[in-house]
């Protein structure tokens, strides 16, 4: 990892008098920290100069004003001592929407879009089903979800005051109104309610897992679901059943190594039709099942909202 310092200390070394040149520098600082050197060096100056990444090719000629100059360097040395880009931005596009994030909340992840995926095809176009989203976070999932489905009555929970003022910030942003927000953990703010569907992104990485070192800047509650990392997951597949209606759907993402154990839980707890769905990289990313209780399918849902 580079140092705060040093990284700073490169770029301005090389004197970037333009913003390709300045681009340049960024990229050769960020190599050692960043898969997408490239990618994040284009965002951080297209935030500095509030442009797109387009138009930082367009104007790869200019000078960097040096005001400029001195911000772009100082979010290069916050990513390379390992601050996410998402958060240096204040932005991240999920499902093709923009939320806030903020370090109280998990940035969304790409893979997490196939939990959106899932649950619509399982969530009538008409009718209005109930829904709740567990670690709801940035309100990524409930969002998308209730852009997607108008009439849906969704809720999203989240043991974090914080990330709740977050989701709340983007239901405004985003105009989607429709959605309430419960604080407190898993199932207890919605203990006597049941629910057509109910997906969550937990958190399922294992205390003591190498990987947490490179999301050491990210909330570690909304990460590490315990010794194994699959505690939190059988917490609410346990828990599930007693919150769903007859039928009900249940769908959970878990690591890509954890897809096995995943659905034996679920059919522990006595669900049906269960199935683990590959993310676009080919790793079984998200496990579904159904309660028990009605014909096999999509839910049959038409009901209005008491």
């Amino acid at each position: 990892m580079i140092p705060v310092s040093t990284a700073a200390d490169n770029i301005a070394a090389d004197r970037p008098a333009t913003i390709a040149e300045s681009l340049r520098s960024a990229v050769r600082v960020l190599h050692a920290c960043s898969d997408s050197p490239r990618l994040d060096a284009e965002i951080l100056l297209g935030k500095v100069l509030g442009t797109t990444r387009a138009a930082l090719v367009r104007r790869g000629e200019e000078a960097l004003p040096a005001d400029a100059g001195r911000a772009y360097r100082e979010f290069i040395a916050r990513r390379a001592k390992g601050m996410p880009v998402a958060y240096l931005t204040g932005i991240r596009e999920f499902w093709s929407l923009p939320f806030k994030v903020t370090p109280a909340v998990l940035v969304p992840r790409p893979e997490s879009e196939l939990l959106v995926e899932r649950a619509l095809e399982l969530l009538p176009v008409d009718g209005a089903p109930a829904v709740l989203d567990l670690g709801t976070g940035s309100g990524a999932l409930a969002l998308a979800l209730a852009f997607e489905r108008r009439r849906a009555r969704i809720v999203g929970v989240d043991i974090s005051e914080a990330a709740a003022r977050v989701a709340r910030d983007n239901a405004a942003a985003l105009g989607l109104t429709q959605v309430e927000w419960r604080i407190g953990s898993w199932f207890a703010p919605v203990r006597d309610r049941r629910f057509d569907l109910i997906l969550s992104n937990p958190p399922y990485i294992a205390a003591g897992d190498p990987a947490l070192e490179q999301l050491r800047a990210e909330p570690a509650q909304a990460l590490v679901g315990g010794p194994t990392g699959l505690e939190q997951l059988a917490c609410i597949i346990a828990a599930a059943p007693s919150h769903l209606v007859p039928g009900g759907w249940l769908l959970v993402e878990h690591g890509a190594d954890q897809a096995r154990e995943a659905a034996a839980l679920f059919e522990r707890h006595h669900f049906e039709d269960v199935h683990s769905h590959r993310d676009y990289s080919g790793r079984p990313r998200v496990t579904r099942g159904r309660h028990r209780g009605s014909p096999r399918g999509p839910l049959p849902l038409n009901q209005e909202p008491p």
